[in-house]
C-alpha cells in the first residue's frame, strides 16, 4: 500500500489542466432530459457563447469525443479517398493528425521544418505555388504545438495561402490555445478549427469542437469519405432545434456552461494577459536556472506551456519521476523525437501566481535532487517578474 501524500496533486502537464471546483460542481448536478426544453435552451446558449470563444459567426459543432475525433471529422466531412493533404509538421501532434489522414486513405504530404522554430509561412507559400494543378486539397497545422511550446502564425500562413492563389481548405488545431490566447477563426479565414475541452476550457477530456466556414460546409457536398457519427450536416440540423443526433455528454455540457461563464466573468482579454504573464514568469525561471528553452523563436513562445531541454546526459523522464514521487507533481513528458530530451511545464487553464510559484519550486527542488547542472535561484527570478509585472 502506497503512503498517503498530504496536500493536493499538482497537475502541471499541458492538458488536461486542473479542474476548477466550480466546474466540478456543475458537472456533478443531476442529469436532465436531453430532449427537454431546459436542454434546448442550454444548447442554444452554449453554441452562441462558443462563437465568441472561437471569434466566429460560423457554425460550431460539439462532439462527445476527444479532439482526435474532431480531427477525423474535419477530414471525412471535406475530403475524398486519395486526395492530397499538406500537413505542416512542426511537432508531435501535427504528426499524429497526419497519421489519422493516412489511415483514412488520404494522400499525406508532410512539410517538415524545425520543431524549435515552428512553421515557416514562406515554405507553405512556395509549396502551394508549385501545385499549379491544385492537387493539394487542404493545408493543416497546429496553432500552439503542445509537444514543443511553439506557436505558429496562423494569420501569416493564411496570407501565404492567399499569396500562392491556392484554393486549399485551411485546417487548424487549437487544442492547447483556444480559451488561453487570441484565436480568430473568421478574421484569419480558417475553414476548419479543431479543439478539445481539457485545456484552456478547463474541463475534463470528453468534448471535441469544430468551427466550420461556409467553404468547408460546401465541401461536404462532394466529400466521399465515409461518415456517419461525424457527419456535420446531421449535427447542424439537430442543433437548429437545440438537440443532437445522438445522446450528448449532458453533464460535460453543464461543465462547459460554467467554464464559459468563468471565462466571460474574468474577461477574455484578461484571461489572455494572465496566461502570457505567467508564461513569461516560467521562462524567467528557466533562464534563471541557466537551462535551455526548447523554443528558439521568442515571437513564438507559447502562453500555455514551456518546453525545457535537459543538459546532455540527463534523462527528462527520470527527472519527472523524481518530481512526481517526491512532490506529487506531474510535468509533461517529451513526445516523439524529443522523448527523454525535454520536460514540459503546463501553465494554462485555472492558474494563478501562487500555483505557478509552487510548480516552479517543485521543478527547482527536483533539479537539485537529480544533480542536474543548473544555477540555483530560478524561482526567485520568476517571483521577481511576477512582482514587477
Amino acid at each position: 500500500m502506497e503512503a498517503y501524500q498530504s496536500g493536493r496533486h499538482f497537475l502541471q502537464i499541458p492538458g488536461p489542466s486542473n479542474l476548477p471546483e466550480r466546474i466540478a460542481r456543475a458537472i456533478s448536478r443531476s442529469t436532465i432530459d436531453h430532449r427537454g426544453p431546459e436542454f434546448v435552451q442550454l444548447t442554444h446558449s452554449l453554441l452562441e457563447r462558443l462563437g465568441t470563444i472561437f471569434a466566429t459567426e460560423n457554425p460550431i459543432i460539439v462532439y462527445p469525443s476527444s479532439a482526435r475525433g474532431a480531427w477525423e471529422a474535419a477530414l471525412v466531412n471535406t475530403l475524398s479517398a486519395g486526395e492530397h493533404v499538406l500537413f505542416c509538421d512542426s511537432g508531435h501532434f501535427a504528426t499524429l493528425w497526419s497519421n489519422v489522414a493516412n489511415n483514412l486513405g488520404l494522400e499525406v504530404e508532410r512539410l517538415t521544418g524545425d520543431w524549435r522554430l515552428g512553421v515557416d509561412p514562406s515554405a507553405v507559400e512556395a509549396r502551394l505555388s508549385e501545385d499549379r494543378e491544385g492537387r493539394i486539397k487542404a493545408v493543416a497545422l497546429v496553432h500552439n504545438e503542445t509537444s514543443t511550446g511553439v506557436v505558429n502564425e496562423i494569420a501569416a500562413i493564411r496570407q501565404a495561402i492567399d499569396n500562392a492563389k491556392h484554393g486549399a481548405l485551411f485546417m487548424v488545431d487549437v487544442v492547447s490555445s483556444v480559451g488561453s490566447m487570441p484565436y480568430l477563426h473568421d478574421e484569419w479565414q480558417v475553414d476548419v478549427t479543431v479543439a478539445g475541452s481539457q485545456k484552456g476550457l478547463m474541463l475534463p477530456p470528453g468534448l471535441g469542437f469544430t468551427a466550420i466556414s461556409s467553404k468547408a460546409l460546401a465541401a461536404t457536398q462532394t466529400a466521399q469519405l465515409p461518415r456517419s457519427y461525424w457527419d456535420w450536416n446531421a449535427v447542424l440540423s439537430f442543433n437548429e432545434r437545440g438537440l443532437f443526433p445522438y445522446t450528448p455528454a449532458t453533464n460535460l455540457l453543464f461543465g462547459l456552461d460554467e467554464a464559459l461563464t468563468m471565462l466571460f466573468e474574468e474577461g477574455l482579454e484578461s484571461v489572455f494577459s494572465r496566461h502570457k504573464r505567467l508564461a513569461s514568469a516560467a521562462r524567467a525561471a528557466v533562464r534563471g536556472w541557466d537551462l535551455t528553452l526548447y523554443c528558439l523563436n521568442q515571437a513564438a513562445y507559447s502562453p500555455t506551456l514551456t518546453g525545457v531541454l535537459m543538459p546532455d546526459g540527463h534523462d527528462a523522464d527520470a527527472f519527472r519521476r523524481t518530481v512526481l514521487d517526491r512532490f506529487n507533481m506531474s510535468l509533461g513528458t517529451g513526445l516523439g523525437q524529443v522523448k527523454g530530451q525535454l520536460f514540459r511545464i503546463g501553465h494554462l487553464g485555472d492558474l494563478n501566481e501562487l500555483m505557478l510559484a509552487g510548480t516552479l519550486s517543485g521543478v527547482e527542488m527536483g533539479l537539485q535532487l537529480c544533480d542536474i547542472p543548473h544555477r540555483p535561484g530560478g524561482i526567485t527570478k520568476a517571483l521577481d517578474y511576477l512582482v514587477r509585472h
